[in-house]
């Protein structure tokens, strides 16, 4: 079966500055896939680039088995919300409103769902009436995640797309887009920085550093994968002896150790009689650890228990 999105060996480059560096990904139909990273990971132009709106140096990409670049095919099965998504009336349109934003986008997108647009606007309380230009940062987001949702293409791409949205609005994402992914299945790549807030979306995690894949996996393969195991030192180094570990540290006479594997009930209650404590790491903790050199994540890869 031909994967929604196949990259090999993609590079993008700019003067003094490599963005994309022999990147390898392929994502599946059907799925929500977490894409994660530091600022500067290149997550935007790995987006911009699946979305046609930017040329790769080198390497291949495609959406669902074509190139996307100036293919209208591809196109109009795909949706790029951005957090910095520009409508007219940046440029000289100051009647531009609302309705005329989502007039537009239902020319573009075949699936186009006006009722779910409209029902989307009262969740977030927008009105079709309102200039796009009076619209505040949160309500520019709130537009641009109705268009992505409402559009229901095939290929759905959000770059951090509810800049300026309260915690309630942004619940209120979360919850219509996992609502209609469930009706109306399709492939979403969300980029994020709010990480553990919206982790219970993902089926699949892709985090990025500097410009490569570092960590891709199934979130639930993730879910209890790595432990932070602490209490006195000589139990610590005893319980992880022979397990990989990212990270140790001592204080004292007591230690944490940052361990790799899942930890089953009987290694649980040798923790409980050595006195350790054992906390899974979150997601977010888990892509600063994966982020924080070559090769930290290789152990995540690994499939054995503790």
């Amino acid at each position: 079966m031909t994967p929604a999105i196949a990259v090999t060996g993609l590079t993008r480059r700019y003067p003094g500055h490599v963005a994309l560096d022999d990147l390898r990904l392929t994502v599946g139909a059907g799925t929500i896939t977490g894409l994660l990273g530091r600022n500067g990971a290149g997550k935007t132009t790995l987006l911009r680039i699946l979305a046609g709106q930017e040329f790769p140096s080198s390497g291949s990409v495609r959406v669902f088995g074509s190139p996307p670049a100036e293919n209208g095919s591809v196109l109009r099965r795909l949706v790029l919300v951005r957090e910095d998504q520009e409508y007219p009336d940046s440029q000289g349109y100051p009647s531009f409103k609302a309705s005329h934003a989502l007039r537009a986008a239902s020319f573009s997108y075949p699936n186009w769902d006006a009722d779910l647009a409209s029902s989307l606007l009262a969740d977030f309380g927008l009105r079709a009436k309102q200039t796009v230009r009076s619209l505040s940062r949160g309500q520019r987001s709130a537009l641009g995640i109705t268009i992505g949702l409402a559009a229901r293409a095939d290929v759905t791409l959000f770059d951090e797309p509810y800049a300026g949205l309260d915690a309630v609005a942004r619940r209120i994402f979360y919850d219509r887009l996992l609502e209609d992914f469930t009706l109306n299945p399709r492939t979403v790549l969300l980029s994020t920085h709010l990480i553990d807030e919206a982790a219970g979306l993902f089926d699949q995690v892709v985090m990025l550093d500097r410009g490569r894949v570092v960590l891709n996996a199934a979130a639930d393969e993730l879910r209890g994968m790595v432990t932070t195991v602490s209490g006195p030192a000589l139990a610590v180094h005893a319980f992880t002896e022979g397990r990989p570990v990212w990270e140790r540290r001592e204080l004292g006479s007591q230690a944490s150790a940052v361990m790799v594997g899942r930890v089953s009930g009987d290694n649980r209650e040798r923790a409980r009689s050595l006195g350790l404590d054992l906390a899974p790491l979150s997601l977010q903790q888990l892509m600063d650890h994966a982020s924080a050199g070559p090769g930290a994540a290789g152990p995540l890869m690994m499939r054995n228990s503790a």
